[in-house]
């Protein structure tokens, strides 16, 4: 990275009296560190004042650094507080880390620059106990209210072995009762309003139009809602922690069930991430087989959705017919990989083994198979008037909101941008195929369901162009730290044996350094920001979500409406709550 051109040195010029210092980093990404007095400077510049600004913070997570052993010239820090943030004019990231001593530090809130920094913050004083001041209801977020510790320090246990026994008297669970009460006065909302049929009401943990354990706290005048809070976190299980205490390779089975309906496509964006650490380039048969299978979990994962957002709605015919043609796709992908909705097929440097006989059967069947389904699925659903007043003018947001909110995937293009990764940051191969980009301009329900049913239709033509143009050569990269090796290599002689051995029972050995690779997901911008200290296992695991931030904007885009209209307002987003928690 040169650290003397563009942003960096447009900060160096602008901020002139402080230090900022840059970092080199595996992937390029622009990365600098500022002092903590001044972060809120240098990100309010970066975001309305800088040569094509950084509009979207793209992330916010934290680092225990106090015992890692590679620090080599950087700041010298007990934790760090990382902001990614993405311009769209200039498609290019920037990292702005801030160094911070003591147990537990402090730092300016970036809510009133980015509202998206609200949950973000909550995450990040929940997970390392980092305090932000001035923001405006920091407390737990992921792990329960009476939750001792904050679980992403490294002194806190990763493993339920290491915490003793598991006990609830009595009084223990009052106080766990007790602590899940709400409050209203905690965030702000009026207990009691003259003249107005005025309640709280609880929508879950346990309703069936949330799709999972979610939990809406609504502030409502009758039957209109006049505010919401979101209590997420009942799907926690760790995600980032586990991968603390797991090898390179064998955290990949761990990614399958983020997005749980994403499949190898949660696979891809980590295994991109680990082979930029590595500096492990793949082979063309790799690219085009990891885009073939990961096109199909995006129709596999958007039927899905098409299907409960009808029965959301009231419909309840497609939802059977679109589980059945995902079916259809669960067979391909078992003949392809062995299992079905969570096969863990990717690898470093490949995928598991090579396409069996007779897939090429399989795809070109179903690929002529699904176009008349969607037609008539368009008649049945998207051209019902019943459906059409249910989500037409119903939650919409702005192109600006949704960037100020870190909108991505569907939603940001349902307000017209055409902003998809496998265009303007092509991986695998993107660039070698042909396909459109589906946007919409109303920014609502409906229009994000349009851009989801074209993207199946444009996921099919990827589909066919791979089953078409397919290469030949190995489907995995003959590089040292590909996991597992290829067999010819781990059977030559006693030494690769134990390579081989070593290689899966430990893990490949990741050079030292930080990477991150995002994709187009199912739901949106999934990325892995990885830090390496030169070991078997990653130091640090950031798992960057689409559902987080779209789950944020609900209480914006849900006042004003009534109930029903949340519900079309859940199901139009199309989140996964073990995506949003991890």
């Amino acid at each position: 990275m040169n650290t003397e051109s563009g942003i960096v040195q447009e900060l160096q010029n602008r901020f002139s009296e402080i230090s900022i210092t840059s970092q080199e980093t595996r992937d390029g990404v622009p990365t600098v560190w500022v002092p903590g007095e001044k972060a809120p400077d240098v990100l309010r510049f970066l975001k309305t004042e800088a040569d094509k600004p950084y509009p979207m913070l793209y992330d916010l997570t934290g680092i225990d650094e106090r015992v890692r052993t590679d620090r080599g010239d950087r700041p010298d820090s007990d934790f760090t507080v990382l902001y990614h943030l993405l311009s769209f004019q200039r498609n290019e990231d920037i990292r702005i880390k801030v160094a911070l001593k003591g147990d537990f530090p402090s730092l300016d809130s970036a809510v009133d620059i980015w509202p998206s920094a609200n949950w973000y913050e909550r995450e990040v004083w929940d997970m390392f106990g980092i305090s932000f001041e001035g923001h405006p209801h920091l407390r737990r977020i992921l792990m329960p209210p009476t939750w001792q510790g904050h679980p992403l320090r490294k002194e806190h246990p990763a493993r339920a072995t290491e915490m003793g026994s598991f006990s609830l008297p009595d009084e223990k669970e009052e106080a766990e009762q007790e602590a899940l009460q709400f409050r209203p006065d905690d965030w702000g909302m009026k207990t009691h309003r003259e003249d107005s049929d005025f309640l709280f009401l609880n929508l879950g943990p346990q309703h069936p139009g949330t799709h999972g354990l979610l939990r809406v706290i609504l502030e409502l005048d009758g039957e209109e809602i006049v505010d919401s809070v979101i209590d997420i976190g009942y799907h926690h299980r760790g995600a980032e922690k586990m991968g603390e205490r797991q090898s390179w390779h064998t955290f990949i089975p761990y990614t399958d069930r983020v997005d749980y309906l994403g499949g190898v496509m949660n696979n891809l964006a980590y295994v991109l991430s680990v082979e930029k650490l590595a500096g492990i380039e793949v082979p063309d048969r790799v690219k085009v087989i990891r885009i073939m299978m990961a096109e199909f979990f995006r129709i596999a994962s958007h039927l899905v959705w098409y299907g409960t957002f009808a029965q959301d709605l009231g419909a309840m015919s497609p939802v059977f017919y679109m589980f059945s043609d995902r079916e259809r796709i669960f067979d391909i992908v078992e003949a392809v990989c062995g299992g079905r909705m969570h096969p863990s097929w990717f690898r470093i440097g490949g995928v598991s083994q090579d396409l069996p006989n007779g897939w090429d059967m399989l795809v070109k069947n179903y690929v002529s198979y699904l176009p008349p389904r969607l037609a008539e699925y368009d008649k049945m659903v998207m051209q019902n008037s019943i459906f059409k007043a249910r989500t037409q003018g119903i939650g919409s947001f702005t192109l600006d909101e949704a960037i100020d909110w870190g909108v991505t995937g569907p939603g940001l293009r349902a307000c017209g941008m055409d902003w998809d990764l496998r265009k303007k940051r092509p991986y695998s191969g993107y660039d070698q195929f042909e396909f459109d980009i589906p946007t919409a301009t109303h920014g609502d329900c409906y229009d994000r369901a349009i851009v989801r049913i074209e993207e199946m239709r444009q996921s099919l033509r990827l589909i066919e162009q791979c089953m078409k143009n397919m290469p030949d050569g190995p489907y995995k990269s003959d590089h040292v730290l590909t996991t597992p090796p290829l067999k010819a290599h781990t059977m030559h002689d006693i030494e690769t044996l134990i390579t081989h051995f070593l290689g899966v029972s430990w893990g490949p050995v990741i050079p030292s350094g930080e990477a991150s690779v995002a994709i187009e997901a199912t739901k949106g911008n999934n990325g892995y920001y990885l830090v390496s200290d030169g070991s078997t296992m990653p130091y640090r695991v950031r798992i960057r979500t689409p559902s987080f931030p779209h789950l944020q904007i609900v209480p914006r885009i849900s006042r004003g409406f009534m109930i029903p209209d949340l519900l079309a307002i859940l199901g139009s987003i199309d989140y996964v709550l073990a995506d949003v928690d991890r």
